[in-house]
């Protein structure tokens, strides 16, 4: 496979980084909000000076290091500087708590950590790790109290080869270890050709120009994040920019105004919010507006000049919003393409570095498909139904992973002749679009054998203006859904009133009912919901904002 990338040596990350370092030396690469940037030469001088550190305190190649910490420049930093040698990179999520790091960190044999000071907290607590230093992110300093003396003095007395070791292409850059909706948490390898192959695929669906800014908002140690919103960038000579506080939605709003992003990437759950809570309000507040809204020509028109704002929102540049990590809410891209609002809609898994398909900018928007499989990346549909095509999505690429770390019995059951088995249920159209179904192990058998989705009737359930988040679940043979309500909305209807207890108790339990009714109008006769349940809690979520089920299954 070519790729139209010049000047590249090999698919390695050191070869990518010293590409575009030499190609866009001066430019600004990685900066905080408000704060002066590094360019890309610094950024590849800061790298050389981190891996003087890193083989000082002997870190040699194939050994790990791990990295926990909130999205910062130095993240990247030390990501590239510690895969520049060989050496394996082990991002880990900051939204695991301090038990899954300290399994990571054994499971992964990590002899060192570049860890920030929120996060330090969690290393200290660690009673016993392969650990060796621990170097702090947030200025590259040592944490001397964290060092094993021990080692360090053994290390001293070695001289360190002069001669800087390369990776080669298939060898392991990065072990992450996935927050799925299973509850079992795989380390996954990444080589530096799923890596950087997975990054040059994308240039069919988007054109990435030097002066692109990207705004960085979802978790670098997630891979879609990390490869889209870090590698990607950097390989066509754009900026990106990291926000230093949480982002909120006001922080967001003054984030868009400051940074004016051309690029950015997002959960589907961030513009499913923007939609249902900002806009959709407007349209659907007076009977006079739903019944203008409900007639397609009036809802169009309505929906571009909603989109035209939505753009000014963002800051006036946008012109890439790339949506990943869970499915988009069909209701919610049927108003993005309305509005001509430049979304993407990208596909994909840890396995698959993670890219397998996406829609393109300026060509024909299928609703409700994940678009084309990316350039490189073969999919096809594994024992398809006779009469629907669906099966199981099945993907051969340079991008599928090297195997989970220590589990050999694993790597059997996903792989299959070279081909990855995703476990996404799905087909292709006629031509070759994507369109999942749903997670294989999610689905449910009807009473006579029909394949029913719960992903799809949670799709309908949530566009329900009081909902947040719903769950359907198979209890005793009937479905069920558990429901999540936005209880900023019912305290809304009942502020003022002096409702007592008991009677708004009895109030959410009609509304309950009749949203149940509602949805079941829609739905075939053997997905029909027996019973709504009210979720006073939030779901427990991953980093990608999808609920684990497990969770609620067992």
């Amino acid at each position: 496979m070519t790729y139209p990338y010049d000047n590249l040596d090999n698919f390695t990350l050191p070869s990518l980084l010293e590409r575009s370092v030499k190609l866009y030396g001066k430019k600004d690469v990685l900066s905080f909000i408000s704060q002066e940037a590094l360019s890309y030469e610094a950024f590849g001088a800061k790298i050389k000076e981190m891996i003087e550190v890193l083989r000082e305190n002997g870190i040699s190649k194939g050994d790990k290091v791990a990295l926990l910490s909130e999205n910062m420049p130095n993240w990247a930093v030390a990501y590239f500087a510690v895969t520049y040698f060989g050496a394996v990179i082990v991002p880990i999520l900051p939204d695991f708590n301090s038990s899954d790091v300290h399994h990571i960190i054994g499971h992964s044999e990590a002899k060192a950590i570049f860890v920030s000071k929120k996060h330090l907290q969690t290393i200290e607590e660690m009673e016993d790790s392969n650990l060796n230093f621990v170097v702090k992110l947030d200025d590259f300093t040592l944490v001397d109290e964290l060092t094993n003396q021990s080692y360090m003095s053994k290390i001293k007395q070695k001289i360190a080869s002069k001669e800087l070791p390369k990776p080669e292409e298939d060898d392991i850059a990065a072990l992450l270890y996935t927050s799925g909706t299973t509850g079992h948490s795989k380390g996954v390898m990444l080589s530096h050709k799923n890596l950087v192959t997975n990054s040059m695929s994308a240039y069919k669906n988007i054109s990435i120009l030097p002066e692109d800014v990207f705004l960085s908002i979802l978790p670098l140690a997630h891979t879609f994040e990390c490869t889209v919103g870090m590698i990607v960038p950097i390989l066509h000579g754009a900026s990106v920019v990291y926000i230093s506080k949480t982002p909120t939605p006001n922080v967001l709003i003054k984030a868009f105004a400051e940074v004016k992003p051309t690029m950015m990437l997002s959960v589907p759950l961030i513009i499913e919010k923007i939609y249902k809570n900002k806009i959709l309000p407007k349209f659907t507040g007076s009977f006079v507006m739903r019944m203008i809204y409900s007639i397609a020509f009036f809802r169009k028109q309505l929906n571009k000049i909603a989109g035209k704002k939505l753009i000014e929102t963002f800051g006036g540049r946008i012109r890439f919003f790339g949506i990943g990590g869970a499915p988009l809410s069909r209701y919610v891209e049927e108003f993005l393409k309305e509005a001509e609002f430049p979304y993407i809609v990208g596909y994909g898994l840890t396995e698959t570095s993670p890219l397998i398909a996406g829609t393109r900018i300026g060509e024909p928007i299928k609703v409700g498909s994940t678009g084309l499989p990316m350039v490189g990346v073969e999919v096809k549909i594994k024992d398809p139904d006779p009469k629907t095509g669906e099966g199981e999505i099945i993907v051969r690429s340079p991008s599928v992973m090297l195997g989970y770390y220590k589990n050999e019995k694993q790597n059997e059951e996903v792989m299959e002749d070279g081909w990855f088995l995703t476990g996404d249920l799905g087909y292709l159209d006629e031509d070759g679009y994507i369109f999942i179904s749903g997670r294989s192990k999610n689905m449910i058998l009807g009473p006579a054998g029909e394949n029913i989705y719960p992903e799809q009737i949670e799709s309908l359930i949530n566009q329900h203006e009081s909902v947040a988040d719903s769950l359907v679940l198979e209890l005793e043979g009937k479905l069920i859904a558990r429901i999540h309500l936005d209880y900023e909305l019912i305290d809304k209807m009942f502020k003022g009133h002096n409702t007592p207890d008991s009677e708004v108790r009895q109030k959410i339990e009609e509304l309950l009912e009749s949203m149940r009714i509602e949805v079941n109008d829609k739905l075939a006769a053997y997905s029909k919901i027996i019973k709504f349940v009210e979720q006073i809690e939030p779901f427990v979520k991953t980093p990608t904002k999808k609920i684990k089920r497990y969770l609620y299954t067992e």
